[in-house]
């Protein structure tokens, strides 16, 4: 990986009028970047930041930048950048003023790639994208080349990027908020994961999401890679329209090409007809049949990114998941806790609820992100003996669970009081499973706190109990 020299510097947002919309992760990374350039800054938070974080708050005192918190008023004047927050969608009365001004629309992921030196590979998807960022990230570490793990998934891409040499490779797990914003963005491998419906409270169809992930690989070109599902028939579809060179990925067929499973090894198949074994499905350390998916998609990934197959076995064999994945939280009396707070929608916690043995008692509901439960209740295929629902979806699952027939159902308030709850209703070698299969918002900041929450109630719990 050879990366794109060709990027700018800061140069050209010194002087200019920046507004940062959103206070977030990337949001302050960006304030910290735009800084650094010379621009005159303002921010815009729908919260009180001087209060919540008042650390950063002096930082922005110190820069003179304006500020507009608790969703105050923005001054109706032309900005030359709009940097927004992943979490902030442009439709946002402010930010359509400010296009309508001539405003330049940008994000994290954008400036991070402006600025970087080094290759970017950008991992995107509905689900799976944190394990495959995550285990593509572990075989670039086997193979000690210079890597960092960032992007949607903790560390924001602009702070990965500002300390970085310059020819590290930067394994990026992307959002489609993220590529919503991007205009040069151009990825030397890039990957797809699949795509079902999700944040449709956002692009209004699954159509314009789907448009939005295919914005990975829009600037590729035939140097570039493109990994994608070859087992998804809209991933599929989507990516038929790449000029990128393709290294399809497949659970169910043996491919002419690409990394797939055949008599119980994972395989890759080389462009040039080489096979190389890499290891037996059965040495996977992540249980389930969409880990083995991850599993495949991160060594296609890595394989186009030039890291040897030998490290890549490696990492397959040595690799034991991601924190808020399918993570063991606990056994009380013969009950386990599984925390996979990561299940942010329906998709995702079907495939949990797959991979984990009867009889579950599941906690889920959350933020509404317009989802439709019937196949997911329907997808409980009997291994679903309670639900337990809080947050703002609640009464939609409720309702649809029970036009399908479900009706071992509690609602709740917090999450103290699923977890207990959950216990009480299970029995010895029962599973209580948090996969909320909604996003966070609303209860928490994001799934990484839902996690922490239920691992902390079921520490308390299990305390209580001893």
């Amino acid at each position: 990986m050879t990366g794109k020299m060709q990027k700018s510097s800061l140069r050209k947002y010194k002087g200019k009028n920046v507004l940062i919309v959103g206070l977030g992760k990337s949001g302050t990374a960006a304030f910290d970047l735009m800084a650094l350039s010379g621009a005159h800054i303002a921010v815009y938070d729908a919260k009180d930041i001087e209060w919540e974080d008042p650390k950063f708050f002096k930082k922005i005192k110190e820069v003179g930048a304006r500020v507009f918190f608790n969703g105050a008023a923005v001054p109706d004047e032309p900005w030359d950048y709009m940097v927004m927050s992943p979490g902030v969608s442009p439709q946002l009365p402010l930010v359509q003023a400010g296009l309508a001004k001539g405003a330049r629309m940008t994000g994290d992921l954008q400036l991070a790639y402006e600025i970087a030196q080094g290759p970017f590979v950008a991992i995107t998807g509905t689900n799976g994208k944190t394990t495959t960022t995550t285990l593509t990230g572990e075989m670039y570490r086997k193979a000690a080349l210079d890597s960092k793990v960032t992007g949607n998934i903790g560390t924001a891409v602009i702070s990965s990027v500002l300390d970085a040499r310059p020819d590290c490779v930067f394994v990026t797990e992307v959002s489609s908020f993220q590529l919503e914003t991007c205009t040069s963005f151009r990825p030397d491998v890039s990957a797809i994961l699949n795509i079902t419906p999700d944040h449709l409270d956002r692009h209004g169809t699954l159509e314009e999401y789907a448009k939005m992930k295919g914005k990975v690989f829009a600037r590729q070109t035939e140097e570039d890679y493109l990994v994608y599902n070859a087992d998804d028939e809209l991933t599929a579809k989507v990516a038929a329209k790449a000029k990128a060179r393709k290294m399809p990925f497949s659970r169910l067929t043996e491919l002419k090409q690409g990394a797939f499973a055949r008599d119980g090894r994972m395989i890759i198949k080389t462009p040039k007809g080489k096979v190389i074994d890499l290891a037996g499905v059965d040495e996977l350390l992540i249980p389930g049949a969409h880990n083995l998916e991850n599993a495949l998609a991160a060594s296609a990934i890595a394989w186009s990114g030039g890291v040897d197959p030998v490290y890549i076995s490696q990492a397959l064999t040595t690799f034991k998941g991601v924190a808020h994945r399918l993570e063991p939280a606990g056994t009380i009396d013969g009950v386990r806790f599984v925390n996979d707070s990561k299940g942010t929608n329906p998709e995702a916690s079907q495939k949990a609820i797959d991979a984990t043995a009867p009889n579950i008692l599941l906690i889920a509901g959350g933020y509404d992100k317009h989802s439709d439960f019937h196949g997911f209740i329907r997808g409980f295929g009997g291994k679903v003996s309670q639900l337990i629902l809080l947050g703002a979806t609640a009464a939609q699952i409720k309702r649809e669970a029970e036009e399908e027939g479900f009706t071992n159902i509690y609602m709740v308030e917090e999450m103290g009081e699923a977890v207990r709850l959950g216990f009480e209703l299970a029995g010895p070698g029962d599973t209580v499973l948090l996969s909320p299969a909604c996003a966070s918002w609303g209860m928490y900041t994001c799934f990484e706190e839902r996690g922490e929450h239920f691992k902390k109630c079921v520490a308390e719990l299990k305390g209580k109990k001893g």
